[in-house]
């Protein structure tokens, strides 16, 4: 995508001037003792500028709360979707007989078309209230000030409901709100799949699934299909109707879940607070998630969804294992065939196509097995042709990616490779990806270990991110930027581990300057994880700990008197516990 990323959007004092793809839904920042009265009656004034977000807030944009007088709900089996609440004021007054007053008929609107096919399908569509509390990955003891956003979802068969993960990440408390009601129901989130930015949630009273009916899901569209999107944006309390086409579909950049899968761009208008809200066709059937949308000076109305076969993936890896499990990569890393020297180089003949292997994955069950520079010539009996892509639908090609993440994690495939001028076939287990530095902590607080001031803890994108902002690929250290783009991890337990920060005291004068610098090794033995330092510092009996850093630094503390200034240190700075729980067991 080169400058134009696709991010969550933020609503930044330079929200204007950024080049991002956001995912979309409202934010609004709200202290502990804040309330919402449901019934309050109010004018509503001019429209003002929206409230600048927190700089921390995850990308998430922030809108400004507002109370507005609540509509009744509409009586009328089919719905206009597309016209104002004011239509029953243009079209007709009150009639009166004597001297009562009795409010007009409802008007039935009939029409072609998408809007009016979707319309039975819209009462299906919720808006989704939550509240997050994110960890500080700064001072991992504790956690940020709560904040509250809204977004889309829908239900689906089964008393379920789904929604985009970044819209309940680091959830707190999540409510649901069905179209024409003034009740808002508890709910429970039963999974979030990270990787393809897709939640599962379910209410657990039964007022909320009466009268209405779930979402059915569609086939794959294609280019030029009409689609509508459904949901809540910013710019009103009311369901929103936006209509366009398929613009392109191709293996896309997942900016919450840092993957790549199959997605849809469109050109209806997808913006904060349509996260999580369905993609309907012309037959009424859902057929994707509106996640995130590019935002860019030289570009409009383009808008992403996730598509029906990610959505139903994600929908029976659930059902089968009771959990989300994920998307299986093959986890290697490739290079094109696209050269005809480099093809004969290789060993291959003029009909055989395929990509070349760079590296592999030492934690992937394939490395095993494959070696670099094997030529990959086909996935399941599917032909890899030299550009990495395989037929897709008539006329179109797309990754050879799509055919793995079709895939379920632990299943098997079929790998055809070229080595050293032989054909060879191998029955491959498919696994997750583990990262070196991994994209998310999936809801768990940050790790950390304190000794004599030394803030210990493990490298992730999002502690990169609440260290150095969102422009963390430019301002982060280089060092660290290289392990995050290039290292592999060697084992499924290696974290990259790093000396935060230095928490001043007299024990540790003249290293209070080291910050964000990998720790390698502890009394000459290689440091492999958190945990594994702090156990190695517990049980030190040593008379100095000795920690060897990146650049060449070594920091030299004596073990007893670094061991005694702990607790006060601790103390001074209200830390409950010298280290994280995850981290005593």
């Amino acid at each position: 995508m080169g400058d134009k990323k696709r991010k969550r959007a933020r609503k930044s004092k330079a929200a204007t001037d950024e080049e991002t793809a956001s995912p979309d839904h409202n934010t609004t920042t709200t202290s502990s003792n804040a309330t919402t009265s449901k019934n309050d009656v109010v004018v509503i004034p001019a429209p003002e500028p929206a409230e600048t977000s927190d700089p921390e807030s995850h990308g998430l944009r922030r809108g400004r709360s507002k109370n507005k007088k609540k509509k009744s709900p509409p009586t009328s089996a089919t719905v206009p979707d597309r016209r104002s609440s004011r239509i029953a004021e243009q079209n007709g007054d009150y009639a009166a007989t004597g001297s009562v007053a009795e409010p007009p008929l409802m008007p039935k609107w009939e029409g072609s078309g998408a809007a009016a096919k979707v319309v039975p399908s819209m009462d299906a569509v919720v808006k989704v209230f939550c509240v997050h509390t994110e960890p500080n990955f700064s001072l991992p003891w504790q956690r940020k000030r709560q904040y509250s956003s809204s977004s889309s979802g829908f239900i689906v068969a089964g008393r379920r409901v789904l929604t985009n993960a970044h819209s309940v990440e680091h959830h707190t408390q999540v409510k649901l709100k069905k179209r024409g009601s003034d009740t808002k129901y508890l709910a429970t989130v039963l999974a979030i799949g990270t990787e393809c930015d897709i939640a599962l949630l379910t209410v657990s009273d039964d007022d909320f699934w009466e009268g209405v009916s779930p979402v059915e899901f569609g086939d794959l569209p294609v280019l030029q299909d009409a689609v509508t999107v459904v949901g809540y944006p910013i710019g009103g309390d009311t369901i929103s109707v936006t209509s366009g086409v398929v613009s392109r579909m191709e293996i896309l950049s997942y900016v919450h879940g840092s993957t790549e899968l199959l997605g849809l761009q469109i050109d209806a208008a997808i913006n904060s607070g349509n996260s999580g809200g369905p993609a309907f066709n012309d037959k009424g059937k859902c057929v994707g998630i509106a996640f995130q949308s590019l935002k860019h000076e030289d570009v409009e109305n383009i808008g992403y969804v996730i598509p029906t076969p990610v959505i139903l993936h994600f929908i029976k890896d659930y059902e089968k294992n009771g959990a989300y499990t994920g998307f299986p990569v093959l986890g290697v890393e490739w290079q094109k065939m696209e050269n005809p020297d480099l093809r004969m180089s290789m060993g291959m003949a003029s009909d055989q196509k395929g990509v070349r292997i760079r590296r592999i994955e030492p934690t992937a069950p394939e490395s095993h097995v494959l070696k670099p520079s094997d030529v990959i010539i086909s996935f399941d009996g599917v032909n890899i042709a030299n550009d990495g892509t395989v037929p897709f639908r008539h006329g179109e090609r797309i990754g050879f990616s799509y055919l793995v993440s079709q895939k379920y994690t632990g299943d098997r495939a079929l790998v055809k490779v070229l080595r050293n001028s032989e054909i060879l076939e191998f029955n491959i287990k498919l696994a997750t990806h583990k990262r070196l530095i991994p994209a998310h902590i999936k809801g768990r607080p940050p790790s950390y270990y304190i000794i004599a001031g030394f803030v210990f803890t493990a490298v992730s994108v999002p502690y990169l991110r609440s260290e150095y902002g969102k422009d963390y690929e430019f301002d982060a250290p280089v060092k660290l930027l290289e392990k995050h783009l290039h290292a592999m991890a060697q084992s499924v337990d290696e974290q990259l581990v790093v000396v935060s920060q230095v928490l001043v005291s007299d024990i540790n004068i003249g290293y209070e300057e080291i910050v964000n610098t990998q720790v390698l090794a502890f009394n000459g033995k290689p440091v492999k994880n958190l945990k594994g330092l702090a156990t190695m510092v517990e049980n030190c009996d040593d008379e100095f700990l000795k920690f060897d850093l990146e650049y060449q630094q070594i920091v030299v503390l004596k073990t007893s008197t670094a061991k005694a200034a702990t607790m006060d240190i601790l103390t001074t700075h209200c830390i409950p516990s010298a280290i994280s729980d995850d981290l005593k067991a």
